[in-house]
């Protein structure tokens, strides 16, 4: 069998599509332009191509300096009505179930800020894994705001530590996070077997305001999501942040 090249991939798939979600100041926007390499805003088209200002879930968001990439964002859903839950739900279920694989929804990024630990899995995040229909297209939970468990934890054992090693601090306060991460609940959430969005695994995004981190550990963990060769070929060709991910894939 002859291998599948990028051109092929292109003709097939078009662009690797990516359904963000979230609520208001979760971190989506850094998430996509670290992704793309950009510190640029994107640009938004609706369905027709025509250019647009507005946020719209139908519309696509694509970054100049990765255009390959086309976004869609859920657009505050979180706190918004009835109506603008189930417009969201027909339109994952639509665009999941597409005829055409360029026309689908290739995975779903849900992006959930730790700096609220307390209230991680709230109504809105609830009603989506509950009840919307993600076909085969992958969901992956995305911790942003990771390191402010770090700073909750300290200040929970600040004064055991005291006169304790460096080595010692940090492995206490590592235990600390891991702790309070289990007593969210957030992954029992995640795994209900009654839950119809199709969750498929996790990441840990923190200190995303540095210039030095990026979204590697998302762009694989997606990448091992993708039941489909092709679509993992897409993703991996389209990402141009992540040389070790391309020698993965080589190797494999």
């Amino acid at each position: 069998m002859a291998a599948i090249g990028p051109q092929d991939i292109r003709k097939r798939i078009g662009r690797f599509r990516v359904l963000i979600m979230g609520r208001a100041n979760a971190g989506k926007t850094t998430i996509l332009q670290k992704v793309c390499n950009t510190t640029d805003r994107p640009e938004i088209y609706d369905a027709k191509g025509h250019k647009r200002g507005n946020h719209d879930i139908t519309n696509e968001m694509v970054f100049r300096s990765n255009p390959v990439f086309i976004f869609h964002d859920s657009c505050g859903f979180e706190a918004g009505t009835d109506k603008e839950f189930e417009s969201m739900k027909n339109f994952i279920s639509e665009r999941a179930h597409a005829t055409k694989l360029k026309d689908r929804i290739h995975a779903i990024w849900y992006c959930i800020p730790m700096d609220e630990h307390s209230r991680t899995f709230q109504r809105a995040e609830e009603r989506f894994f509950l009840e919307c229909d993600t076909g085969n297209a992958p969901v992956i939970a995305v911790f942003t705001k990771f390191d402010a468990l770090r700073a909750v934890a300290y200040g929970e054992i600040k004064k055991q530590l005291q006169g304790a090693s460096a080595e010692e601090r940090s492995k206490r306060i590592a235990q600390g996070v891991e702790e309070l991460f289990t007593n969210t609940g957030v992954l029992e959430n995640l795994r209900k077997s009654e839950n119809r969005a199709r969750y498929k695994s996790y990441v840990r995004l923190q200190y995303m305001h540095k210039k030095d981190t990026n979204c590697d550990t998302l762009l694989e963990s997606t990448t091992l999501a993708l039941d489909n060769e092709e679509l993992r070929l897409c993703l991996v060709w389209t990402q141009q942040s992540s040389l070790e991910l391309c020698i993965k894939c080589a190797v494999k």
